[in-house]
C-alpha cells in the first residue's frame, strides 16, 4: 500500500489521465500529459506496483546507468501533482502510464482510491484514435461521458458506443459507477500518418482541456512543433500522387460535412482562447508572457528535457498502431 505522505492538501483537484498503448494513436494522449508534467514542473508521489499489472515480456524494463550505478526503470503508472495559479488556484493530479496487461479492475480501483484520497472532483482521460481526418484541417476532438448532468452541465456527447474498448473506456465506466464524474477526451489521428510523434494531436487535446477546465496551459514549442509536423506532412505526401488524391479526397469530405459548424459556437471559442494567451497574466498556469515559469510547490531542480520531434514518417506507410478499432464516441 503506497501511503500519501508529503502531498498538501489540495485546491479543486482534478486528475488527468492519459495511457500508451491501444488509445494513444501518434502517442498524443501521453505526449499532452507529459507537456503538463514539464511545463508546471509536476512532482511524482506515487507509482503503481508494476508486478500488479505488467507483462514485462510485452513492456519490458529498461537499464540505465546513473553515476555509475546500473539500474533499472520498470513499466508503471505514475501519479504527479501540480499546481495551476492564477486569481482561482487549482491543482491538477496527472497519471501518466501505460495500458495495463491484466487485472484491470484492480488497477482502475486503485487509481480511484487515490481519486478519493486525494478529493478529486473531477476526472478527464484523455485519447487518440485512428480516423478518416485529412491533416490539413483542425484536429477533431470529441467530449464524451457516460453522465447525462453532467454531458448537458459540460456541453459533451453522452457516449453511445459500443464494441471493444480499451484502459480509458473501463476506467470511465469505473469512475461512473464510483459516483465520480468523468470526461473522456478523444483526438482523431490520421490513419495515413499514424506514426508517432503527433504534436497537432497534442496540442487540439491540451486546447480541448483549456476550454473544459477554463485554465491556461502553457504551450511552450508545441505550436510550432504541431506547424513543422504539418509542412513535413504536406511535403512528403506531395510526393506520393495516390496519397495526395487521397487527402484532397478526405478534406472535401471533411469540408463538406462540417460547413454547417463552421459559424459562431467555433469562432467564439478560437476568440476566447486567443484573448487567454494575449493576456501576460493567465488565469491559469505559473506561465510568464515570455514563456517562463514562477514559483510552485512541487517544482523540480531538474525537470526533464525536451527534445524536438522526429520529421513525421512517409504517409501510408506501415503503421502499428492497435487504435483502427476505436471510435470518437467511446466512453
Amino acid at each position: 500500500m503506497i501511503e500519501l505522505e508529503g502531498v498538501p492538501e489540495l485546491i479543486d483537484p482534478v486528475m488527468v489521465a492519459a495511457f500508451e498503448g491501444w488509445n494513444d494513436a501518434g502517442d498524443a494522449a501521453s505526449t499532452a500529459v507529459a507537456h503538463l508534467e514539464r511545463e508546471w514542473k509536476g512532482e511524482v508521489f506515487a507509482a503503481l506496483d508494476a508486478e500488479d499489472y505488467y507483462d514485462f515480456q510485452v513492456n519490458r524494463p529498461t537499464v540505465f546507468m546513473d553515476g555509475g550505478v546500473r539500474k533499472i526503470t520498470w513499466p508503471t503508472t505514475r501519479l504527479s501533482v501540480v499546481r495551476v495559479g492564477g486569481d482561482k488556484p487549482r491543482d491538477l493530479v496527472l497519471i501518466r502510464g501505460i495500458e495495463p496487461s491484466m487485472r484491470w479492475r484492480s488497477f482502475c480501483n486503485e487509481l480511484l482510491g487515490f481519486a478519493h484520497e486525494l478529493g478529486v472532483e473531477l476526472v478527464v482521460i484523455l485519447g487518440a484514435l485512428l480516423g478518416d481526418t485529412p491533416h490539413t484541417r483542425p484536429v477533431p476532438v470529441s467530449g464524451v461521458t457516460s453522465d447525462p448532468d453532467l454531458a448537458e452541465r459540460m456541453d459533451l456527447e453522452e457516449t453511445k458506443y459500443e464494441g471493444p474498448t480499451g484502459i480509458v473506456g473501463v476506467l470511465q465506466e469505473a469512475c461512473t459507477h464510483a459516483g465520480v464524474p468523468a470526461v473522456s477526451l478523444w483526438a482523431a489521428v490520421p490513419h495515413y500518418v499514424s506514426q508517432p510523434p503527433n504534436p497537432k494531436a497534442t496540442l487540439a487535446l491540451l486546447n480541448r482541456l483549456e476550454d473544459l477546465l477554463d485554465l491556461r496551459i502553457p504551450l511552450g514549442e508545441l505550436a510550432e512543433d504541431a506547424r513543422a509536423w504539418q509542412v513535413g506532412v504536406d511535403q512528403l505526401a506531395a510526393e506520393d500522387s495516390e496519397v495526395a488524391e487521397y487527402v484532397q479526397t478526405l478534406e472535401e469530405a471533411r469540408d463538406t460535412a462540417e460547413l454547417p459548424e463552421a459559424s459562431g459556437e467555433a469562432i467564439a471559442r478560437e476568440f476566447e482562447r486567443y484573448l487567454r494567451r494575449r493576456d501576460g497574466s493567465p488565469p491559469g498556469g505559473h506561465a510568464t508572457a515570455d514563456g517562463g515559469d514562477g514559483p510552485s510547490p512541487y517544482r523540480r531542480d531538474n525537470p526533464p528535457g525536451r527534445t524536438r520531434p522526429p520529421k513525421p514518417p512517409k504517409p501510408g506507410g506501415s503503421g502499428t498502431s492497435d487504435n483502427d478499432d476505436e471510435d470518437t464516441s467511446e466512453d
